[in-house]
């Protein structure tokens, strides 16, 4: 059976090599009546060179050639008649281009052009703009790359920020879905989260345990965490409207736990804060005591002390006639001086009231209030006349 296959092996070589022969003369034959792979080579060549138009530069007798870029074929509308409002996208007759969009407003659908820098945005720009952005920042932060001078460091440390990105992107995205979960999720059967478990515990007929330990469902926040030697967590302890400690009744979340001693200097700092309250009313109610109680600072509160001002005198101060009048006649008196110096205040005498005189009597003032001219009196303007003024 060796020997089978070892002929057939051998078999298969020799029509290989026959194969192989008649191949090569067939190529030949081929090359000798003029039909060779140059030819196809040739045609292509040719036909690339179909669409260029070449035109005479500044000779006589031919010179150098160049090609005539941006052609249109004759059955496309022109760049610059798909809009001939003169205040549309500009356009370039040297260069043959329009790269701003001539009919922005027009929907997608009814366009066929769309502006030369919309090709332009295409491909590959993109990614060649976010990586000269992404040279540039560097440089800027103290890396030695530059786009043109190390164009293939460039790349590799571009390559390096993506990949740092899409893996911290990723890990954030885990984090944020261990901690808070997936909503977009479908939700777990509740019957499999409440099925059985391996933990036993025994209830009597009122629901309270009575052998083992039952299992409470935890939250996805932070649950049974001590912090800074705490024996109890936080908001284990609520007094005044704030939440504290219950193990030494701290009130701050980032304090150190102080046990027995930090809650009984809470309650000597209390105590003490409200003797210095009951002190500071004591001394605010003695304060206001004294002040009633002098006669220095309530003097001008007594009732009917109208003497200097322009109150009425009081029920019970009786004013003497006599003196009254006597004080009219001398303000009189000290009017017509003062008409008779021409109204000129600088002569007018000066009028001292000294001390053993027992100042200003309360018939003096009512005297000045008698002569007193008011504003709000209508008949003020008529004093001195007949009266027939007023008719």
């Amino acid at each position: 059976k060796a020997r089978e296959q070892v002929e057939a092996l051998y078999q298969q070589g020799k029509e290989a090599e026959a194969a192989a022969a008649a191949a090569a003369a067939a190529g030949d034959a081929a090359l000798a009546d003029g039909q060779g792979p140059d030819d196809a080579k040739i045609a292509d060549d040719e036909d690339a060179a179909f669409g260029e138009v070449k035109k005479r530069v500044r000779t006589t007798a031919g010179g150098s050639t160049g090609s005539v870029r941006n052609l249109r074929i004759r059955e496309d509308t022109a760049k610059y008649l798909l809009n001939l409002d003169t205040a549309s996208a500009h356009y370039d007759p040297k260069s043959r281009s329009m790269r701003e969009d001539p009919n922005p407003n027009r929907p997608a659908n009814e366009k066929t052009f769309f502006g030369d820098n919309f090709v332009r945005n295409s491909g590959d720009f993109q990614t060649w703009q976010a990586l000269n952005l992404h040279s540039s920042q560097a440089f800027e932060k103290g890396s030695q790359v530059h786009v043109q001078a190390l164009p293939s460091l460039a790349e590799v440390m571009y390559q390096q920020y993506k990949s740092k990105k899409e893996t911290m992107t990723s890990q954030s995205k885990e984090e944020v879905l261990a901690k808070y979960g997936n909503t977009a999720q479908q939700a777990p059967d509740e019957s499999l989260l409440l099925g059985q478990t391996e933990a036993y515990v025994e209830y009597d007929r009122t629901g309270r345990v009575i052998k083992g330990q039952e299992v409470k469902k935890r939250s996805r926040y932070e649950e049974d965490v001590l912090i800074n030697n705490h024996t109890a967590v936080w908001g284990s302890w609520w007094s005044d409207g704030a939440w504290g400690f219950a193990c030494c009744r701290s009130c701050v979340k980032n304090s150190y736990c102080t046990g027995k001693a930090g809650e009984k200097a809470l309650a000597e700092s209390a105590g003490q804060m409200v003797k210095n309250l009951e002190a500071k009313a004591a001394r605010a109610a003695a304060e206001a005591e004294a002040r009633a109680n002098s006669t220095l600072n309530n003097k001008h509160l007594e009732k009917g002390d109208g003497v200097w001002g322009d109150s009425a005198p009081a029920d019970d101060e009786e004013l003497d006639p006599a003196k009254v009048k006597a004080a009219l006649q001398k303000l009189e008196q000290q009017q017509r001086e003062a008409e008779a110096a021409g109204g000129d205040e600088r002569k007018r005498k000066f009028n001292r009231v000294a001390d053993d005189e027992g100042g200003v009597s309360a018939e003096e003032m009512e005297a000045f209030r008698l002569m007193k001219r008011r504003a709000e009196d209508p008949a003020a303007a008529f004093t001195g006349t007949d009266g027939y003024d007023m008719l």
